[in-house]
This record gives C-alpha cells, sequence and structure tokens, in this order.
C-alpha cells in the first residue's frame, strides 16, 4: 500500500510539474511572439522569428549546446541563450543527459553518406529516389566505379538545403523502413569538405584528377596535360583511377584546369580540380565515408607557408607507424584509459562493426570495418620477406581485396620493407586504404 501511495504521489507531482512547465511555455510564447511546433522527437521554437524578413542566417550562425539538464525547458534556455544575441531558431531535443551543458559551434553539415546502393543505378536514380522520401535536396554526388565505368561504386553523397534537412533525412532513413530497390542501405554523416584558406590555396599548383581509367599509365597523363603547353608539367602521381599532377609554375596549373576539365583519355571523361593541401592532423575519417579527396595524401609536394619551398615526397602524414626506426606524424590520439570493472556491472556482448570509428586507432581495423562496410570479404594478408644487405629480414605485406557483390579481386602491397610484422601489417592496411 505504501508503494502504490508513493507513485500516485509521484504521479501528481509530475502533472503539477506539467502544468506549470506548459503555462511556462506558454506565457513564454506570448511575451516573444515565437511560435513552438514539436516533431520528429524535437521542439522547435522560432524558424524564423515573428517579424523577420529575408532569407535565414547563413551557416556558420548555429551553436549545438549538450548535455543540457532534463528538467530545464525554453522558458529557462531563452533568456540565457539571448544574452548572446537575437535567437533566429532554436530546437530542443527530448532527450537529456542531466550534467553540465557543453557548447561549441555546430558543425553544419549538409550531406549524408548513403552506402550499399546497387552499382548500376544512375545519378538520376538515386536523386528521384531520395527524393521521394526526404526534403530539401539539392544534389546527388556518384563516383564511377574504378574499373566499370558504365557503373557506381556502391554509394553516394546527397546534399541537403540546410543542417536541418540533412539532420531530419538522417533520421528518417536510419530505421531501415525505407528500402530502395529492395536493398537496405546504410546511412551516416559525410565528412565536410575541408575548408582551406585563400592564401594558401594561391599557391597551389597541383592538379587533382579523377575518374582516369585503371590502365591509363603517368606517362599519357603527363604527356595530355602537356598538349596545351609542352613542358609545363614536372611529374605526375596516379594512384588507382587518380592522379596528381604537379606543374613548375601555378598559372600554367590553373590554367591546364580550365582546358583539360572534362576532357577524354582513354575513354574516361576527367574531372580536375585544384589538390587541396592536406592538414597533418587530419584523421583517416575520410576513408571511411566511402571517398578519397584531394586531401587525403601528404604525398604531393605542396608549397611550404613559411618558405613557398615543396614537401619532399614521403609517407602519408595520417599514420603514424615506426618504419626502420623512423616515425611519421599520427592523428589526434585516441583515448585508451583503463577503468575498472565494479561488482554488478552488466556486460552486453556487441559486434565491433557497430562502433564508432574513433574506437578504432589502428589502420588494420579500420580496413576490416571499411571492407565490411562496403559488403566486401574480409582483406587478406600475404607475408613476404627479403634480406637487406646488412643481414636484416625485412618484411612487407601484399593485401587482397574481394568484393562479394561481382567476384572482383584487387591487390595492394606498399613499397616499403619493415623490420617488424606488426609495422609490415599496419603499413600495408594503411596504403589499401589509400588507394580503395
Amino acid at each position: 500500500m505504501h508503494e502504490e501511495n508513493k507513485a500516485a504521489a509521484n504521479g501528481c507531482s509530475k502533472i503539477r510539474r506539467g502544468a506549470q512547465n506548459g503555462a511556462a511555455l506558454l506565457a513564454l510564447m506570448e511575451k516573444t511572439g515565437y511560435s513552438m511546433v514539436q516533431q520528429n522527437g524535437q521542439r522547435k521554437f522560432g524558424g524564423p522569428p515573428p517579424g523577420w524578413e529575408g532569407p535565414p542566417p547563413p551557416r556558420g550562425c548555429e551553436v549545438f549546446v549538450g548535455k543540457i539538464p532534463r528538467d530545464m525547458y525554453e522558458d529557462e534556455l531563452v533568456p540565457v541563450f539571448e544574452r548572446a544575441g537575437k535567437i533566429y531558431e532554436l530546437r530542443l531535443m527530448m532527450e537529456f543527459s542531466g550534467k553540465f551543458i557543453g557548447v561549441c559551434v555546430s558543425l553544419d553539415n549538409c550531406r549524408l553518406f548513403i552506402g550499399a546502393i546497387p552499382k548500376d543505378k544512375k545519378k538520376e536514380e538515386i536523386l528521384n529516389e531520395m527524393k521521394k522520401v526526404t526534403e530539401g535536396v539539392v544534389d546527388v554526388i556518384v563516383y564511377p566505379n574504378a574499373t566499370d565505368k558504365t557503373k557506381n561504386r556502391g554509394f553516394a553523397f546527397v546534399e541537403y538545403e540546410s543542417h536541418r534537412a540533412a539532420a531530419m533525412a538522417r533520421r528518417r532513413l536510419i530505421p531501415g523502413t525505407f528500402q530502395p530497390w529492395g536493398h537496405t542501405i546504410q546511412v551516416d554523416w559525410a565528412d565536410p569538405e575541408k575548408v582551406v584558406d585563400e592564401e594558401t590555396m594561391q599557391r597551389v599548383k597541383v592538379l587533382y584528377v579523377r575518374n582516369l581509367m585503371i590502365s591509363t599509365t603517368e606517362d599519357k597523363i603527363k604527356a595530355e596535360f602537356n598538349k596545351f603547353k609542352p613542358g609545363v608539367v614536372e611529374r605526375v602521381k596516379k594512384l588507382r583511377d587518380y592522379a596528381f599532377v604537379h606543374f613548375f609554375h601555378r598559372e600554367d596549373a590553373v590554367a591546364a584546369m580550365s582546358v583539360m576539365n572534362g576532357k577524354c583519355i582513354d575513354g574516361a571523361s576527367i574531372e580536375v580540380t585544384l589538390a587541396k593541401p592536406v592538414n597533418k592532423e587530419s584523421s583517416w575519417k575520410q576513408h571511411f565515408n566511402g571517398q578519397i579527396s584531394p586531401s587525403s595524401e601528404n604525398l604531393l609536394g605542396f608549397p611550404n607557408k613559411e618558405d613557398g619551398t615543396q614537401k619532399s615526397m614521403g609517407k602519408p602524414a595520417s599514420l603514424s607507424i615506426r618504419l626502420n626506426g623512423q616515425h611519421s606524424p599520427g592523428p589526434p590520439e585516441v583515448e585508451r584509459s583503463t577503468y575498472p570493472i565494479f561488482p554488478g556491472i552488466k556486460l552486453t556482448p556487441i559486434s565491433m562493426y557497430s562502433l564508432k570509428l574513433s574506437h578504432f586507432s589502428s589502420a588494420v581495423m579500420h580496413l576490416d570495418y571499411f571492407c565490411h562496410k562496403n559488403s566486401w570479404a574480409p582483406p587478406e594478408y600475404c607475408l613476404y620477406s627479403t634480406t637487406s644487405q646488412d643481414g636484416k629480414i625485412l618484411l612487407v605485406y601484399k593485401v587482397l581485396i574481394s568484393s562479394i557483390a561481382d567476384d572482383s579481386q584487387s591487390y595492394f602491397m606498399p613499397e616499403k620493407l619493415c623490420t617488424t610484422v606488426e609495422d609490415a601489417k599496419e603499413l600495408a592496411a594503411q596504403f589499401t586504404l589509400l588507394h580503395l
């Protein structure tokens, strides 16, 4: 009986609090003139505010506020946030953590990654399918298969008109109720395109060329780009179906970009843009959204900001690997703290593929995750050895990647040898990721 009375009292208390909150919110709306709408697990206050004229605020005007106490609502939040400036819109999620809040600039991402798409689907088909079930679709980016240009790579990027439209689309697609062409698709946020300052881009004299045929050679690419002005190309570095074309002078790189973009080489219509210099602290995550961008490598010889000189060819900067006593710069450290297991703690079996990329710190694990995400067979590692002049055993792995969908196979092997098995495997995984 005591428990029943306690439950009844708690219920009455919640009703009173609900009524008080409702009255406070009504008072807030009357005072400010803002509207309030609840949908898709969030409550929207404003957007636009009363008397607003013109378009919504541009990208970069939104901040994300996390860890809000669960008993705090708009009537208390709005006065706090208004101290910083006029609020255009406040969207309040309906589940809270009860801890101290944290504030950071909102990512404002407008692009989603859509994986496990049938490889025979064209851009128009994918665009129409996305428009059927989501709102605010602006464009779909689809890349042709490296070996068969009539097919796509099994993934696409969908661009939305706003971060909110992309977030609503992600929420709509994630549950799995939407199965285009009878396939269960994968949905995640795409990494936002790296922004490089204009000053740095003004010094770039390297072109990024994509959609090349696998069979097209570096010599053929150099010859094609030298046609419009002989002798302007310094060197070419080709990786699978894309390449980096280095010029002696920036003005020639810019001129070649306008002339060569859309040209046909060995039957493939190429896309040409200025290559973006890479940040040494860039992470591996760009590879697991299914794309390789010009910023993927630190092999490129971009101008040094301080002295204008070029960096020498070297190891990609995004992984810390010990190679014959040398170290390459690595990504931000993954948290590896250990925590005690207390009595009564419940442990739940999970799959590693249900984790986020931030839980992985090695290229070997990333490659496994990447293959699983693309519905490929797990990577196979074949170990080879040789002997150096001073008698050391040196090792290298060849990696086999097999596509379950079309039975195709690809081999990848780095051009460097290592003194330990662990380093050789890590380098082989890193090399494979950069070339997929």
